[in-house]
């Protein structure tokens, strides 16, 4: 290949699995599960910053990571369901997960649910995981759109700008036929040069990622606000990258069902940012009680935190538990017994020198009070 034809386009690989004698080894699944890795790892350094306890999102990821999956495919399956249930459709493909083919949507859904049912198992708010996870969330979708590079899909139409996506002729060695993912390019010319689009969208993800990070350390912001931000920038990359895809799609309404899904997600994303309101969670030490762990930073309205951890407002020996205050209230208990005994006294005094009946009676009560004080 010359300088010039690289510098005008860039290639697809010319195959998408190895085998390691009889076992496929598919770049698709690699890219998803390093996905998984890189977005599981840096969950829980974003929610141990927040005060969680370290493991608590590996705990979780066990019910998110297969709930999502799943989620992913149902989706999949439901939007494109000519492909496996339409006239020359395999119903059994629906299961062949590594063939490519995870809607996004039906991850997030179903992966919420799994991480609702993990959080709720930990004992930390939902809105906390959302939070923490969502950077690594978009990150992961970055990195399993080099999948679709391997595979040989989901890109827009012809194009002659430099970073155009060339696309070859693959075929299955044995049989000779055309075999698209698990074929070897043919060596031929490239049938097409096309707009790149899981390209694009791998760019904008990782852009959506810096904004998540800059915008929650600059702004401290919790209560899913994180995760509905991600949604936002998610979708609005989404809508215009979908409008320049040719691959087969459903359509409602004459426009492919992501571009509608993800107008609706975006509109309900940017309504929780402007209702939800609130600074950041703060998550309790372990042994905490339930409503110390759903506490909230105290904040000086510019985003800084401004009483959080400091020890001038916390187990103080100034006003908890003093021996000052013990004293105090000795010393004015033995005041007052010290002046009744006085009183008691000079009674005494005076009815005795007198030698009345009401000296000897104010000597008695003298007595009487005494013996109460003693």
């Amino acid at each position: 290949m010359t300088i010039a034809a690289l510098l005008a386009s860039f290639p697809s690989p010319d195959r998408g699995v190895w085998h390691l004698g009889p076992l496929p080894v598919r770049a698709y699944a690699l890219c998803i599960i390093v996905g998984i890795v890189v977005s599981v790892w840096w969950s829980e350094r974003r929610f141990v910053a927040r005060g969680g306890a370290p493991g608590t999102m590996m705990d979780i990821a066990v019910f998110a990571v297969p709930f999502g999956l799943v989620g992913g495919r149902v989706y999949h399956v439901l939007t494109d369901w000519q492909k496996y249930f339409g006239d020359g459709g395999h119903p059994a493909d629906a299961f062949k997960i590594w063939q490519g083919g995870l809607g996004i949507w039906g991850a997030v859904a179903l992966g919420a649910l799994g991480a609702w049912i993990g959080a709720r198992r930990k004992g930390v708010p939902l809105t906390v995981v959302a939070d923490a996870a969502a950077p690594g969330i978009v990150v992961a979708q970055a990195i399993g759109r080099l999948g679709n590079w391997f595979n040989q899909e989901l890109y827009g139409g012809p194009t002659s700008l430099p970073w155009g996506l060339e696309i070859f002729r693959r075929i299955d060695p044995v049989t000779g036929e055309q075999d698209t993912l698990t074929g070897i390019a043919d060596g031929g010319p490239a049938l097409a040069v096309v707009h790149p689009t899981f390209l694009y969208e791998m760019l904008w993800n990782v852009a959506v990622a810096a904004l998540l990070v800059w915008a929650d350390r600059r702004y401290r912001m919790g209560h899913g606000r994180v995760f509905a931000l991600y949604l936002a920038g998610y979708t609005a990359g989404r809508f215009w990258i979908e409008m320049l895809r040719t691959d087969p799609a459903t359509m409602v309404f004459g426009v492919r069902i992501n571009v509608i899904t993800s107008v609706v997600v975006f509109l309900a994303a940017v309504v929780y940012l402007v209702l939800v309101r609130g600074p950041r969670d703060v998550l309790a030490p372990a042994g905490s009680t339930p409503a110390e762990r759903t506490g909230t930073e105290a904040t000086d309205g510019t985003g800084t935190e401004d009483t959080k951890d400091t020890g001038d407002t916390k187990d103080t020996g100034d006003t908890k538990d003093t021996g000052d205050t013990r004293d105090t209230r000795d010393t004015g208990k033995t005041r007052t017994e010290d002046a009744n005994t006085e009183v008691a006294e000079a009674g005494t005094d005076a009815g005795r020198e007198a030698g009345t009946g009401a000296g000897r009676e104010a000597g008695a009560g003298a007595d009487a009070r005494r013996s109460q004080t003693s």
